[in-house]
């Protein structure tokens, strides 16, 4: 007999995750990405304790997700409000808790604060500004100019302006421009899935109730939820054929984070196949660059922050971050190195160009090859493309590419290698944003490994549904 309960149920599934938002909410706050120097709640001064809770919850919380996506292909499947509640209830501890994860947010916060202080961003780094909020950006980036468009550093600046030299009151504040990109995502990714074939529902569990949003994108208050979310946007408009508001929106989606001007591909595509005659597809083209153009224009001459965001996109990546073709560098130095053929060191740029170089193959094989996905389809890939083979891999650039998957691809095959992948991103980095040392893996694996335990003991409760509470819809879909 099939046991119920924890392992069937939507709403088990929800209170797995929430009790596992909650364990890491508490753990992060002795083990997260603290301000320097400071320690929060129960489990002060014991940043140890606080992974090993923080990898407990972290655990439950992959867990419950999957077990969700299970229940989808159930015969009572959660519909699209209840996925929004289920949302909601998970990201609710993360919300007034520390940044997790990564200590970008620090950056956008100084980065914010100098633009409101006339500083050019593009020239200087937050060690110019001085101060608590550039004490709170590593090292490594703190005489590096900002690689975010003009909309992203007026948004910023909007929070420092607001808030101004307090680390936490910017941080909420931070966060609630990254639930405004998230709100978008909510909001217009079932539209866009309706318009590409795909379940909403399913859109949902795995481009929005993805753990890798919550905890990136939510906790970590990443502005890749503002670049997805007008994305989108955009996207729903090309589809609804609009393309002049796509345009622009998704420009401004590039103006927050440069990758998203690939989003300009699809609008081209989609807008020609409006148009008639031979030369349509230049025209179209034509058109989506001339929006794009005059939005760029417009708004950089709004914010004022001048044109030194095209410069700053080159930007040096950080030399031990583990892209594939940094990886793939560092190796080739070292057995370079080993060979005698020379101390290394020239390997890695070498590499990311020749990543960069395939991902532009792959986006002309995706747009130009006779057996062409449909447009927004060859949009995801794209972007996953170019995550895999960039310079740089953080585990919620992953998103790029899952945020629009999610909604385009129609067939299965993408939700069972994307949702192992996303399972399996939200394990690799600690809560702090350091690599970890050997103690600290330690705690983590033990954390995990607990909750291991704990739902191998939930999976031998006895058979039979609990009584659903009245959170869910009698005789129908749960809310």
């Amino acid at each position: 007999m099939p046991i119920r309960g924890v392992a069937t149920d939507p709403y088990w599934c929800r209170t797995l995750g929430f009790a596992g938002t909650a364990a890491l909410a508490v753990g992060g706050l002795a083990a997260g990405a603290l301000p320097v120097g400071v320690s929060y709640g129960p489990l002060r001064g014991h940043p140890r304790l606080g992974l090993l809770v923080a990898y407990f919850g972290l655990v439950l919380l992959v867990a419950g997700w999957l077990r969700l996506g299970r229940a989808l292909r159930g015969p009572r499947p959660p519909g699209a409000r209840s996925l929004v509640l289920t949302l909601a209830l998970w990201a609710a501890p993360l919300l007034a808790g520390p940044p997790l994860f990564s200590r970008d947010v620090y950056s956008y916060l100084a980065q914010g604060a100098m633009v409101d202080g006339g500083l050019d961003v593009y020239t200087h780094g937050p060690a110019d500004l001085g101060g608590p909020l550039a004490e709170e950006v590593p090292a490594v980036w703190q005489s590096a100019p900002a690689p975010y468009g003009p909309v992203f550093l007026a948004l910023a600046a909007g929070v420092a302006r607001q808030t101004g030299p307090g680390v936490y009151p910017g941080i909420l504040g931070l966060r609630m421009v990254a639930l405004l990109g998230v709100a978008l995502l909510v909001w217009l990714t079932p539209r866009l899935a309706r318009a590409c074939g795909v379940d909403p529902g399913a859109a949902l569990w795995l481009g929005v109730l993805n753990p890798l949003l919550l905890l990136h994108l939510v906790a970590g208050a990443h502005n890749d939820a503002v670049m997805l979310g007008l994305l989108v946007a955009g996207l729903v408009l090309a589809l609804e054929r609009r393309p002049l508001p796509a345009a622009a929106l998704v420009t401004l989606a590039a103006l927050v984070k440069a990758p998203a001007v690939l989003g300009l591909l699809p609008l081209a595509v989609l807008w020609a196949d409006r148009l008639r005659g031979r030369a349509r597809t230049v025209r179209a083209a034509a058109a989506t660059l001339a929006v794009a153009l005059g939005t760029a224009a417009a708004v950089t001459a709004a914010t004022g922050t001048g044109y030194g965001w095209v410069r700053a996109l080159d930007t040096p990546v950080s030399a031990g971050n583990w892209s594939v073709t940094s990886a793939l560098g560092r190796a080739t130095d070292a057995l370079a190195s080993g060979l005698g053929a020379g101390p290394g060191g020239s390997a890695v740029p070498l590499w990311r160009w020749l990543g960069l170089a395939g991902a532009a193959l792959v986006v002309l094989y995706l747009w130009t090859g006779r057996r062409r996905p449909a447009p927004v389809h060859a949009l995801g890939l794209s972007l996953a493309a170019l995550v895999l083979l960039g310079p740089a891999l953080r585990p919620w650039y992953a998103l790029w590419g899952v945020a629009v998957l999610a909604a385009a691809a129609a067939d299965g095959r993408t939700r069972r290698w994307a949702a192992p992948a996303s399972g399996v991103l939200a394990l690799v980095v600690l809560p702090s944003g350091f690599a970890p040392a050997a103690p600290e893996s330690a705690a983590a694996v033990a954390g995990g490994l607990l909750a291991l335990a704990a739902l191998s003991g939930l999976r031998l409760l006895p058979g039979g549904r609990p009584a659903r509470p009245v959170l869910d819809a009698p005789g129908g879909t749960p809310w």
